[in-house]
């Protein structure tokens, strides 16, 4: 493989692999409107805030917990 394009694949490769990723506001933005809500509507507004509210409770350390170093 020629080395000039191997630069050019690993970043190709990353931002594929960041673009599948998904946020909480994404998340959260297909939560609302999977149950019919539409974008801009005071619902989906009501509902978008709560679900990412929910989604951030979901992924945030218990109050108190200290994170321990990994073992790997």
């Amino acid at each position: 493989m020629n080395l000039r394009k191997l630069p050019i694949l690993l970043a190709a490769t990353m931002i594929a692999m960041l673009s599948g990723c998904g946020s909480i506001e994404s998340a959260a933005q297909d939560d609302c409107t999977s149950i019919g809500w539409v974008i801009g509507s005071k619902g989906y507004q009501d509902c978008f805030k709560a679900r990412v509210y929910e989604r951030k409770l979901d992924y945030s350390n218990p109050p108190g917990d200290k994170p321990s170093p990994s073992l790997l």
